[in-house]
């Protein structure tokens, strides 16, 4: 495969990821400000953050305001990292590797980029935000249900999966970091009503609520849920879970070119570590610490997938 090819997948699914990512922030950021509507002003702060657009946010006039911060984050053209930027981002890239996805893909990647572009054309208003961000969510359901479905497990499958792992892994380590340590005024709320409000919105952000009321039913402890998030490998945006995918997929790349690229040694180093940690671990040596050093390496470890794609060749 060129590397052309496999650049081309492994940011056209990471581009998809973060558009239904970003939809969960905002989707979050809504609720918090519903429920705070005293402190409006810092939640819709923290979700710019969490989406590290803070510099190009300010610098585009922006306020910390729903309005302000719905229409860069979703509706923006100037904005990268916007909605509507990253699902016309991920149909080129769809179109640049348009032989090497099924038919049923390319359909479902063109359809959501027609119907969110329609969706996204004009202001939205607080009355129709949910109904716009499960249009998001439900465009980028369909995508992965083409691809898990229709797609060929071989080296196309396995760029595609690379990119949407190690950008859910990006998304949940900063929502964890930044919803938390952003958004709390103080430690001494630590335990607070407030507290377990932040934490619990943190579950919603990652669609994990539901799931941990399974596990755990009313236990909506600090310490459990971000072991939940982070160490559970049975959570599909658990930290760990992505780092298995990350490893397994680069590992599958390998082994179909008889070759041992970098990446899958960092992504094995990644993931052993996390293995071989507890949550008392994490949470005693700092949880920032070690949610600021993972996206560290979770960074390095995309920037040397990349360089590995002239093994694939």
């Amino acid at each position: 495969m060129l590397g052309k090819t496999a650049g081309g997948l492994f940011w056209m699914f990471r581009y998809l990821e973060r558009s239904e990512n970003t939809a969960r922030l905002v989707d979050a950021g809504f609720r918090m400000a519903l429920t705070r509507s005293d402190h409006a002003e810092d939640e819709w702060a923290s979700i710019i953050d969490t989406a590290s657009a803070r510099h190009d946010f300010l610098a585009a006039g922006g306020k910390f305001d729903g309005q302000s911060v719905v229409n860069f984050l979703l509706r923006d053209p100037g904005n990268p990292s916007s909605v509507i930027s990253v699902t016309e981002a991920a149909r080129n890239n769809a179109r640049l590797v348009r032989t090497a996805l099924t038919r049923e893909v390319w359909e479902a990647v063109n359809e959501s980029w027609i119907v969110l572009k329609d969706v996204l054309a004009r202001p939205i208003k607080e009355t129709e935000l949910p109904e716009v961000l499960g249009i998001i969510r439900k465009q980028s359901s369909l995508v992965r249900g083409a691809t898990v479905g229709t797609m060929l497990r071989n080296d196309i499958y396995n760029f595609a999966r690379v990119g949407t792992f190690v950008e859910r892994a990006d998304n949940i380590a900063r929502i964890l970091d930044v919803k938390y340590y952003v958004l709390l005024p103080s430690v001494t709320l630590v335990g607070s009503t407030l507290d377990n409000v932040q934490w619990e919105t943190i579950l919603r952000s990652a669609s994990a609520e539901r799931a941990f009321r399974w596990l755990y039913g009313g236990e909506a402890r600090a310490s459990t849920i971000a072991d939940f998030l982070i160490l559970d490998r049975r959570m599909p945006r658990s930290l760990l879970y992505c780092l298995r995918k990350i490893a397994g997929n680069l590992g599958h790349l390998c082994a179909d070119y008889n070759t041992r690229a970098p990446s899958l040694d960092m992504a094995l180093s990644m993931r052993d570590d996390l293995e071989d940690r507890s949550i008392e671990r994490i949470m005693d040596s700092g949880l920032h610490e070690f949610l600021l050093a993972f996206i560290q390496n979770n960074n390095a470890l995309a920037h040397q997938v990349e360089q590995d794609f002239r093994f694939y060749n």
